[in-house]
């Protein structure tokens, strides 16, 4: 079903995506599987899940044959017998499991994304299209959940086709995370410190938002050149963000700021002294078990040349005895 009325989009916008780890797993089998690292080409599959209305739970999936021109978008195959049968073979296994949407490797939206939705309804009212970015290189969560809708313009004109972006998330369950950590536990690089863990992390998550922040960039950018029509549902979450800011005019915040980087400042700097402290300390101290070790063996010298001419007085009188 399509939504057209502000309700429905509303409704549409506030579900969340869960996507397992099972899901992400299978799609990247069939990913490197089908296409090859120098290829562009990407593959398509059916999710299997729950959709409990707020919330939808994709817990498995199974690819399909699918094939697509890479000059032209709009010319692809794509086997729907193949996917009555596999449907009717899941569903047997378990029938918790329903079709709830599909997906493919992207990265990104395309020409035919549309006509392919078209193609699900046929299973489905509303399919979820979630895009999975199996690209190593990857910052953040690699999926973008999206639902089919029709956009009702301002001016009054006729309503077109597009995609509604909705929030996923990443979760696993009790038998699923004891996988990924048997899988974690084998790719673990060992020589890497806790610390340097935290850091790359740290390191990921600001390249992550970063390039989230450079794509609102070029949204607001094409936005303002009049490349693309003005999204009033994506201006309202970005002046909520906004407003999220603080405001680093207000001097007794910046007054907070300061005082906690001085603290946190205090500390690096007490920390640098003690470290030149002990430094300093373990050089003196070396220097000093030195200086003992040189006076030993001079004392040491000392006692075998006294030794050696107490011996060779004795062997000269000896002599002039005889």
């Amino acid at each position: 079903m399509v939504a057209s009325t502000s309700e429905q989009l509303t409704a549409l916008a506030n579900t969340t995506v869960v996507v397992h780890p099972l899901v992400l797993l299978s799609v990247t089998d069939h990913h490197a599987r089908s296409v090859s690292r120098t290829s562009s080409k990407r593959v398509v599959g059916v999710l299997l899940g729950q959709d409990n209305g707020k919330t939808v739970n994709v817990a498995n999936s199974f690819a399909i044959p699918f094939e697509e021109d890479e000059k032209d978008s709009k010319t692809w195959f794509l086997d729907h017998n193949y996917i009555e049968g596999m449907y009717d073979m899941f569903r047997k296994v378990n029938a918790r499991e329903r079709m709830i949407g599909w997906y493919h490797t992207g990265p990104k939206l395309r020409a035919s994304d549309q006509e392919i939705n078209d193609l699900f309804k046929r299973f489905i009212a509303k399919p979820i299209m979630v895009i999975i970015d199996v690209r190593p290189d990857t910052v953040g969560i690699p999926t973008d959940a999206y639902y089919a809708v029709e956009e009702i313009k301002d001016d009054g004109t006729e309503t077109r086709k597009t995609f509604l972006h909705v929030p996923s998330a990443i979760e696993a369950e009790e038998a699923e995370e004891i996988g990924v950590e048997h899988l974690l536990r084998d790719i673990k690089d060992s020589t890497t410190t806790t610390l340097a863990t935290r850091v790359s992390e740290q390191l990921a998550s600001l390249q992550g938002l970063q390039s989230r922040l450079r794509d609102i960039h070029t949204y607001l950018l094409d936005v303002a050149e009049g490349k693309l029509p003005v999204n009033h549902q994506i201006i309202y979450h970005l002046q909520d963000a906004l407003n999220l800011l603080p405001d680093l005019g207000d001097a007794t915040l910046t007054q907070s700021f300061t005082s906690s980087t001085n603290d946190e400042l205090l500390v690096v700097y007490l920390s640098s002294l003690l470290r030149a402290v002990i430094a300093l300390h373990a050089l003196v101290d070396n220097k000093a078990t030195i200086g003992r070790a040189e006076l030993e063996d001079n004392a040491d010298d000392k006692e075998k040349r006294a030794v050696k001419a107490d011996n060779s007085n004795v062997k000269e009188s000896g002599v002039s005895s005889r």
